[in-house]
Formats: structure tokens, sequence, C-alpha cells
């Protein structure tokens, strides 16, 4: 049971009542319109973790585009110079720039939402208020870094355009925006899946970080989808960073393998996995004090 503050609730004898104690609500009942109530407390959660993140660091945000770029080079060298896997054309740097940016931002969300019950526990039973701010504001904080990162891509794309690079940007980059949610919302659903298991197996916090990582490498982050055969493309499909990582590609550089049918799965599933971790958290965040 949880108190919920009311508004002109007279008692008897004309007693005004702050607070009314009201049964637990049932699963279904998401109460998302708290999320607006508490939207300062979110406003401070993402400035408490854009400070906190590099507050005693020498490079500071430098890293938003460090981070990237060398993650980028070494892609470059072992999966383009050494491994020679093909890049449908497109300049290898560009090809792998692409794909890093988008996973990384899909990788931080599942990973600090994934963390949301055991980092946040001790305030989580001392005071009430809407335990879904704390998933939601680190999504939001990620877009910040998300845009640097973005940005630092936008520039070695017109640099490579002007070189004669054959890259072509196309109406689909209109379509970034659904990009973005697509990755907040699959990242989200998946960490708060996690997050509210690890409440009862702790090994789960041991898997994800491996996890993370097996599932970049079934994803189109290093090689192109034509690479799969056909027949097999379904199965890739399925996999709801394959159709974010593609139409990333197709819209900024003209090169992409999925079909329409398959990015309208990808994002079917990246909502039903996003709807289960919301109905997943809501109803482990009841009794997670008891198994913490």
């Amino acid at each position: 049971m949880k108190p919920i503050p009311m508004e002109n609730i007279e008692g008897q004898e004309g007693e005004a009542w702050t607070t009314i104690i009201r049964p637990q609500h049932p699963w279904y009942q998401f109460e998302l319109g708290e999320l607006w109530k508490y939207r300062d407390l979110i406003q401070l959660f993402v400035r408490r973790d854009m400070i906190a993140q590099y507050k005693q660091t020498i490079l500071g945000p430098l890293w938003f585009i460090l981070q990237p770029l060398f993650t980028t080079l070494v892609f470059t060298v072992i999966f383009g110079k050494i491994a020679k896997i093909p890049t449908d054309g497109l300049p290898q740097f560009l090809f792998y720039l692409a794909g890093t940016i988008c996973w990384g931002y899909f990788a931080e969300c599942l990973n600090q939402t994934s963390q949301t019950f055991l980092a946040n526990a001790g305030i989580f039973g001392k005071v009430y208020f809407p335990r879904l701010t704390v998933p939601i504001s680190k999504v939001i904080s990620y877009i910040f870094k998300f845009i640097i990162q973005f940005a630092m891509f936008v520039v070695f794309l017109v640099y490579y355009y002007w070189q004669g690079a054959p890259v072509h940007p196309n109406l689909g980059v209109l379509a970034l925006p659904l990009i973005v949610i697509q990755m907040a919302f699959l990242g989200i659903g998946c960490g708060l899946i996690v997050s509210s298991l690890t409440t009862k197996y702790r090994d789960l916090v041991l898997v994800v970080g491996f996890g993370v990582q097996l599932w970049m490498f079934a994803t189109p982050v290093v090689y192109p989808l034509s690479q799969i055969p056909e027949k097999y493309r379904i199965f890739f499909a399925l996999n709801p960073m394959t159709s974010v990582v593609e139409g990333f590609r197709t819209a900024f550089l003209g090169s992409g393998s999925l079909s329409a049918p398959y990015y309208l799965l990808g994002v079917l599933i990246t909502l039903v996995i996003c709807f289960v971790g919301i109905v997943l958290f809501n109803r482990i965040e009841k009794t997670f004090v008891d198994t913490i």
C-alpha cells in the first residue's frame, strides 16, 4: 500500500486529510500520468547523471566523442583491414561509426536501467515517487550523449561526401526521431525486464554485460546484412536492433538490405518488449524491498 496525496478531502468534523491510504493498484494500472507530475524530479535525475558521470574526469564530455571514435578505429582495423569484411562499398570508417553510435546508445540504456532496483534500493525504501522516473531519466540523459556523437558522425559524413565517397543521404533522415525513440523503448524495455528479475536472481547482473556483447554480434554492427543469406534474414529481423542499425545506415549512407515488413516487425517486437518490461516493473516494485 502506498500513500497518495489528495487535495480537498474532508474527514470527520471538518478535518482536512492530506494523504489517503488505498490498496495496491493492479498490474495493468500503470498511473503513467504521475510521471508528468514528477517531471521536475526527472529533470533533477537527468542533471545528476550528466554531472556525476564525468565530474572528476580530466577530459570530461570529450569522452562522449572519444569512446565511439576509438571503437570505430578498432573495428576498422580488425574487421575492415584484417578480416576484410565488406561494407557494401561504403567507407569503412563511416560504416562502423554508424553502427557504433546506434549500438552505444541502446547498450548504455539497457545497462543503466537494468540496475534500477539494485542501485536505488536505499532511496526506494525511504520515500515514494514513481519508480519509472529513474529509468526514464537514464534514457533521457543518454540522448544528449547520442546527440553529441551524432553531430560527430555528421561531420565525418559531410567530409566523405565532399570527397566523393558513395554515400547518399535521403529523405529517410527525417525518420531519425523515430529511430531514436525505438532505441530508447527497446533499451528501457529490456532494462526493466532485467532489473525486475535481478531482485530475485542476482546472477543476471553478471550476465548482462556478456549478453550485451553477444547481442552486438547478432546485430549487423560490424558486418552488413547483405552478407547474410536471404533465407536466414528473418532470424536477424527478429532482433529489433537490426532494423535500427539498418534503418540508420539506409537513411544517412544510402545502403541497407532490410525490407519494409522486417522494419515493421522490429518496431512491433520493440513495443512488445517495452510493454512487458513496464508491466513486470510495475508488479515487482510493490514487493522488491522485501527481496532486495
